[in-house]
């Protein structure tokens, strides 16, 4: 494909090959509407690559997590693709995933942070192209609850998914990191055994999501948070917090995208349940303790 040239302007000639079935839906599109095919390419192409779009994208379910779920369904590789912030874990339930700045860290129940190769996979991950607003400094807080209220300001409707990051200095941090499980174990079990993380004086940077209430079903509801430090070598999924110097950026996303998986453990899982409780516990749940 050939640079495109000033002279072009706005829109850039493209040529390529396309399968008859597709010429055909798009002719099919075509007839009898006002549109070119100039605007049905662009904005097919815009939506599938979340240009100019605020899209979440969410690979699998929640529900899917709490019935112990946890076997890898896309490589990091590919969730590049789908955004720069975001949280999640990996496969057999491994650890916490943070996203920052396009970077996908695993913060592993030793509490051990690295940043993960292409070709780790996840079960579940939240993700988007994250294009906030104006920073906004936040009142200094000593509480993850204080904290959840300052950005409940920001926020203007509940029904609404917002993407959410905060950097600052925390006097404290309180994380946890789910345990390395095996296929099939409730994630309330999982989350009974797993390590807690306790930081003082550090700089870091909060990334995460709040969901409305009425997905409870697809994604955790109210505020989702994962915590990483400015040296990248502690965090986790955040518990509680207490910090000052704090600037928060948040994006309203009103699209999601929902990639669901194709695996027998899914397509005969029982989700007629509800799961919202177990999840609660699951995200809320404290652990064994260690200092970090």
């Amino acid at each position: 494909m050939s640079e495109p040239s000033p002279a072009d302007g706005p829109l850039v000639p493209i040529s390529c090959r396309v399968e008859r079935a597709v010429w055909e839906a798009i002719e099919a599109r075509l007839e009898g509407s006002n549109g070119s095919l100039d605007d049905l390419v662009n904005s097919a192409l815009a939506d599938y690559l979340q240009v100019g779009r605020s899209t979440l994208y969410q690979l699998s379910t929640a529900g899917a997590l709490v019935e112990g779920i946890y076997r890898g369904e896309m490589t990091v590789a590919r969730l590049r693709g789908h955004g720069d912030l975001g949280l999640g874990t990996f496969e057999g339930l491994d650890g916490e995933m943070v996203v920052v700045d396009g970077h996908f860290y695993q913060v592993r129940s030793d509490g051990m942070v690295s940043e993960v190769a292409d070709g780790v996979s996840s079960p579940y991950a939240v993700l988007t192209k994250f294009d906030p607003g104006v920073p906004t400094p936040l009142s200094n807080c000593s509480s993850l609850a204080d904290l959840e209220g300052e950005l409940d300001r920001l926020r203007t409707s509940d029904n609404l998914f917002y993407a959410i990051r905060v950097d600052g200095v925390f006097s404290s941090v309180r994380t946890r990191a789910v345990p390395r499980t095996a296929d099939g174990v409730p994630l309330v079990q999982a989350a009974a055994s797993q390590p807690e993380f306790h930081l003082a004086d550090v700089r870091g940077t909060i990334v995460g999501f709040w969901s409305p209430a009425y997905f409870k079903t697809l994604t955790v509801p109210g505020y989702h948070l994962h915590f990483l430090n400015e040296d990248r070598n502690a965090g986790g999924h955040l518990l509680d917090c207490a910090g000052r110097e704090l600037v928060a950026r948040i994006e309203r996303e009103s699209n999601l995208r929902l990639t669901l998986p194709h695996t027998g453990a899914f397509l005969d899982a029982d989700f007629a349940r509800d799961s919202s409780d177990d999840l609660r516990r699951a995200e809320t749940a404290p652990g064994g303790h260690a200092d970090a």
